[in-house]
């Protein structure tokens, strides 16, 4: 897989959109190097590339949807083929939100579908913002795609109607939602829903998947009154850090800590997501035990 052109004028972003005179909204998410970034430091398998694409996809637009300020986490776990998939999603930093995802499989995976790969498994969605109370929800991967399982959640959860389309290739992902909000006296269409869900439904996946933003709207409806709103950029970034590792170290204690040590030479720890390697030494323990430590180590991260 070769690198997307870093000027690309479609790449990693989410273009907000809503139409006039109903109660629509939309969003629409296209990555291409945020994605190569994810799929860069990892071999994944094409099937899973792709189930990993559109849930990185998805986490991008649900936390445009939500208007999240903070961290939104999808993370898929099953017995299946493939054990473990999370896309996570942080708001707030500079030059746009930070986007990361990571897939533990077993062996060569056989099937591509969601079902296929992840049977009996179950999408944990984790709210946790910056200020007030993190929120979770849990979704049975029991339909056809991820797309309709996220339907659902915000069928049963939010109780507004969505319509999702995810699509993934080597290359790049993207995706589409729409939503139906609650009637106001500005609704004069009510026949706009079933109407541009309609339209929507008519988008192939290579549409999706390589044309303009503002291109694919205008050929899905150009015959609506369409208020399109400044993009939102995305990035690919990973919140471990030296700091917070070394904290987590800390929380192992010291003699396991001088035990590790003494067998090693040194304590290393390897992110995930990232594939960051943070080593510390016997002279960086006075330092490390200062701090207040952690009850565990980061997401993604493991020990050496």
């Amino acid at each position: 897989m070769s690198s997307p052109q870093e000027n690309t004028q479609s790449s990693d972003q989410v273009q907000r959109f809503l139409f006039d005179h109903t109660a629509v909204r939309g969003e629409l998410a296209h990555l291409e190097q945020s994605y190569y970034e994810v799929l860069d430091r990892h071999d994944y398998p094409p099937a899973v590339e792709e189930q990993l694409g559109q849930l990185l996809a998805a986490a991008a637009l649900l936390t445009a949807t939500v208007k999240l300020e903070g961290t939104l986490s999808l993370e898929v776990r099953s017995q299946g083929q493939v054990t473990l998939m999370m896309a996570e999603c942080n708001t707030g930093a500079q030059g746009g939100d930070q986007l990361r995802a990571i897939a533990r499989y077993t062996g060569e995976p056989q099937g591509s579908s969601l079902q296929e790969l992840t049977q009996g498994g179950q999408l944990v969605i984790t709210l946790d913002p910056t200020q007030g109370k993190r929120y979770q929800g849990i979704v049975s991967l029991d339909k056809e795609n991820l797309a309709l399982c996220l339907e659902g959640y915000f069928a049963n959860s939010e109780q507004l109607p969505t319509r999702i389309w995810l699509e993934a290739s080597d290359q790049k992902a993207a995706g589409l939602l729409l939503q139906q909000l609650p009637d106001d006296a500005s609704n004069t269409d009510p026949d706009a829903w079933n109407r541009l869900t309609h339209l929507a439904a008519t988008v192939q996946k290579q549409e999706l998947l390589n044309l303009e933003p503002l291109t694919l709207l205008h050929r899905l409806y150009h015959e609506e009154t369409l208020r399109v709103f400044p993009p939102h950029q995305l990035k690919f970034g990973c919140t471990c850090s030296r700091e917070r590792t070394s904290e987590a170290v800390a929380s192992l204690g010291e003699a396991e800590l001088q035990a590790i040590i003494a067998e090693q030479g040194k304590i290393e720890t390897q992110c995930h997501f990232c594939n960051t390697v943070y080593t510390f030494h016997k002279q960086d323990l006075p330092e490390i035990l200062g701090k207040p430590g952690a009850n565990q180590l980061p997401d993604g991260h493991k020990l050496h």
